[in-house]
């Protein structure tokens, strides 16, 4: 181990972390709106049911392979087998993962950032339905707001890192996410005393098992796949900085629970104003930038209310903004040996260059249709990321720690059961070899299955399965 490496001061300071990297627009945009479409409680049920199958065991993994090697991703590879250079690729690959992603997510971010101001200035109260609902176009059409919020989000995000770990990322987040919560509950209270606020609860949190079928269950398959940021490497890093006094399962337990814990809370606010106000809760992505702020500036003390919401929906994404701006920063720091000062101040310039394309593809660059007719550059870049990259990515963690090829899964296991709290029995070797590939597999198809023909996707299919038997077969030289 490097005694020079950098570590979390605080059990608390890693588990707060690692939620906010789950912790997201995943959760408190998407997840919502997702309820709202497929079946309410059916469809909440259903996902926590994922996350307990898929999500945790995957991110247990994750964190082992980045509490063995001590090191970023992009060296955690050749660190635990320098001479499988099979694998190492797949390091370089975090790397590229995570940039790509904050490509786009720091423009969403800005989008946060610009709602949250606009609220609390006055300007988005008092409007009509049909000019709340144009103010997102605006905000779109133009690149000056789309690239201005976006370099706010990116220079806070670097300038937070260019400390060190535990006066920077650290101190930070905490107060953030401490805020956070705070700000959720008392949205969540001041919901839920609405009049409509039982009819949308009893939509919300009670299962209608007629309406779980399987486009249910594909879309909370999905959703609990990725608001959970498994497969870049994004959580490897903050296994990297904590030491082995605590279990990798009892770890990953506590920040699935937070992170499902904002999700849950998130539709605690949404679904009660939904059924009061009468609003469609199935509205899908439109439904924080054009539904609720609808409902804000019709309500009594909306500017109030509205505020505090977009602050939390700043806050959720910028401590993801955080969280994976550190793994970009511990990557290149492994490659070229820099400070965190420079390395915050290079890779900053860098990132705000390349999420320029995403901002214009709302409007100078509009005519680029990347995935075809009414797609954009976002488009192309979220599906790189969300649909190939997150799902082969952690199918590639879960091979290598349990393949004789990779790691191993008697390494795995040693790794991940090393401390106090729950452990991983050995029994479960033949769910972790085999079963949970093949469910990350059967994700992975599903997310591409709308972009590609029905023959290219069997083709597909069937190279990943023939790779996956000789995976399988393969032993160690």
């Amino acid at each position: 181990m490097d005694k020079n490496r950098e570590q979390f001061a605080s059990r608390l300071s890693f588990i707060l972390i690692s939620a906010a990297c789950a912790i997201g627009v995943g959760n408190v945009w998407k997840f919502p709106w997702m309820v709202g479409e497929y079946g309410g409680g059916a469809f909440v049920l259903v996902y926590l049911i994922f996350l307990v199958i898929l999500g945790i065991p995957a991110m247990t993994v994750e964190f082992a392979i980045g509490r063995a090697a001590k090191v970023s991703p992009v060296k955690m590879y050749q660190k635990l087998t320098p001479n499988k250079k099979e694998w190492h690729i797949h390091g370089m690959i975090c790397l590229i993962g995570n940039i790509v992603l904050m490509m786009f997510y720091t423009v969403v971010a800005g989008w946060m950032l610009y709602y949250f101001v606009n609220t609390a200035n006055g300007n988005l109260i008092g409007l009509s339905s049909g000019l709340v609902e144009q103010e997102f176009g605006k905000l779109c059409q133009s690149p000056v707001d789309m690239i201005f919020y976006m370099i706010i989000i990116t220079v806070l995000g670097f300038f937070v890192l260019s400390f060190s770990l535990k006066t920077g990322l650290e101190k930070v987040n905490k107060y953030i996410m401490l805020t956070l919560f705070f700000i959720i509950i008392v949205l969540a209270l001041h919901s839920m005393s609405l009049s409509g606020a039982s009819e949308g609860l009893k939509f919300y949190l009670y299962p209608d098992f007629s309406k779980i079928n399987m486009q249910v269950i594909v879309m909370a398959m999905n959703q609990a796949f990725f608001t959970l940021s498994l497969g870049i490497g994004a959580l490897a890093i903050f296994g990297s900085y904590i030491d082995k006094k605590r279990t990798l399962l009892s770890e990953s337990i506590n920040i699935v629970i937070l992170d499902t814990l904002v999700a849950i809370i998130s539709g605690l606010i949404i679904f009660p104003a939904c059924f009061t106000y009468k609003i469609h809760p199935n509205s899908g992505p439109s439904l924080i930038f054009i539904t609720l702020p609808n409902i804000f500036s019709n309500l009594r003390n909306g500017r109030i209310w509205g505020s505090l919401f977009f602050l939390f929906m700043t806050f959720a994404s910028f401590t993801t903004v955080l969280a994976v701006f550190e793994n970009i920063l511990a990557c290149i720091r492994d490659l070229t040996k820099w400070d965190r000062k420079k390395a915050s101040i290079i890779c900053c310039i860098s990132i705000i260059i390349l999420s320029c394309p995403c901002a214009l593809g709302f409007n100078a660059w509009s005519f680029i249709e990347p995935l075809g007719s009414g797609t954009g550059i976002m488009d192309v870049e979220d599906f790189i990321v969300s649909n190939c990259l997150l799902p082969l990515g952690s199918l590639i963690f879960v091979l290598y720690c349990t393949r004789d090829s990779g790691f191993g899964f008697k390494k795995f296991l040693s790794e991940a059961n090393a401390g106090k709290g729950l452990k991983l029995s050995p029994s479960l070797e033949v769910y972790m070899k085999y079963i949970l590939p093949l469910i990350i597999i059967v994700v992975f198809l599903l997310g591409i299955k709308q972009y590609v023909e029905t023959k290219d996707l069997f083709m597909i299919s069937l190279m990943i399965i023939i790779s996956y038997i000789i995976s399988s077969k393969k032993k160690t030289v």
